[in-house]
C-alpha cells in the first residue's frame, strides 16, 4: 500500500527523479544505467525500476547519525512491506546509497566490511528481537538478516566489482534490500521458482561475462545467505567466516554520541 507522504528518511522513486540533486542525483543516474540495460540479471530490479516502484535511502555519513537516519527509513520500509499484498507491482526494493565520503574502501573486500559494519550496527538499534523461526548464527542455513522483525536479504554493490558487473551500481557503495519471503514467493523451491533462477542465472552469465557465483542457492537449501549478500570476483570456493555476530541482549542497545 503507498503512503500518501513520504518522509526525509524512506523516499519513492518519483521524489528522486523530481528534486534529487548534487550526489544523491549523481548516484541515481550511475544506477539508473545498469537497471534500464536490457540484460541486466536481475528481472525483479529492472521491473521495479521500470515501474518506479524503488524506495531510497541516501546515508550521508557512517557515524551514529547515518544508522539512526538509516534505521528509520528501514524501519518505515518495514512497516510498509508488512501490508504487502502479494503482488509483484506492490513488491517495492529499497535501493541504500552511501555517499563518497562514507566509505573508505577501494577493494571489493574492503567494501563488503563496510557493508557488514553496517548491519552489524543497524542490528545492535534494531527495535526488535529477532524472530524465533529465523536462526541467529549466519553459518545456519536459516540465517538472514533481519531488521524490526523482518527478514531480508541484503544485496551489496560496489564500485570495485569489475568481473562481476551485476553487482557494480556505479560509484556508490550500495545496498538492495528486499524482504526475504519475496525472493521465497517469486524464485522459491517450487516448479516456476526453478525455472525464474535459472534464467536469473542465465542472464548472470551473458550480463557479466562470467558463470555465476557458486555461493548462489536457494534459502534453506544448502546455501548460507550471508555468502550470497557480498560476492566476490571469483567463481571459487569460499571458507571465510561471517563478520556478523547476533547480540546478546534482546533489548536494543544506544548508539554512543558522537
Amino acid at each position: 500500500m503507498e503512503r500518501s507522504q513520504q518522509t526525509a528518511t524512506l523516499i519513492s522513486q518519483a521524489q528522486v527523479l523530481e528534486g534529487a540533486k548534487g550526489w544523491q542525483r549523481a548516484a541515481f543516474e550511475e544506477l539508473a544505467a545498469p537497471l534500464a540495460h536490457s540484460d541486466f540479471p536481475c528481472v525483479f530490479s529492472r521491473n521495479a525500476f521500470r515501474k518506479q516502484l524503488l524506495k531510497f535511502a541516501f546515508v550521508e555519513s557512517a557515524g551514529s547519525d547515518g544508522i539512526r537516519h538509516l534505521a528509520t527509513a528501514l524501519t518505515e520500509y518495514v512497516e510498509l512491506s508488512s501490508a504487502w499484498d502479494g503482488r509483484l507491482d506492490t513488491a517495492y526494493p529499497l535501493v541504500v546509497l552511501f555517499s563518497a565520503d562514507a566509505v573508505n574502501a577501494r577493494t571489493v573486500a574492503e567494501y563488503h566490511s563496510f557493508g557488514w559494519r553496517v548491519l552489524q550496527e543497524l542490528h545492535h538499534v534494531d527495535p526488535e528481537p529477532w524472530p524465533k523461526d529465523v536462526g541467529k548464527d549466519p553459518d545456519s542455513e536459516t540465517w538472514s538478516m533481519c531488521f524490526n522483525g523482518m527478514p531480508l536479504f541484503c544485496n551489496m554493490s560496489s564500485p570495485a566489482h569489475r568481473n562481476r558487473r551485476s553487482r557494480n551500481l556505479g560509484a556508490h557503495f550500495t545496498l538492495v534490500i528486499n524482504p526475504r519471503e519475496r525472493f521465497d514467493f517469486f524464485a522459491g523451491e517450487t516448479p516456476s521458482g526453478r525455472k525464474v533462477r535459472a534464467n536469473i542465472r542465465k542472464r548472470i552469465r551473458t550480463y557479466d561475462g562470467m558463470p555465476h557465483s557458486l555461493q548462489l542457492g536457494s534459502y534453506g537449501v544448502g546455501a548460507l545467505e550471508w555468502r550470497q549478500y557480498g560476492l566476490t570476483e571469483e567463481n571459487a570456493e569460499r571458507s571465510d567466516m561471517c563478520p556478523f555476530h547476533p547480540r546478546i541482549s534482546v533489548e536494543k542497545e544506544e548508539l554512543p554520541t558522537e
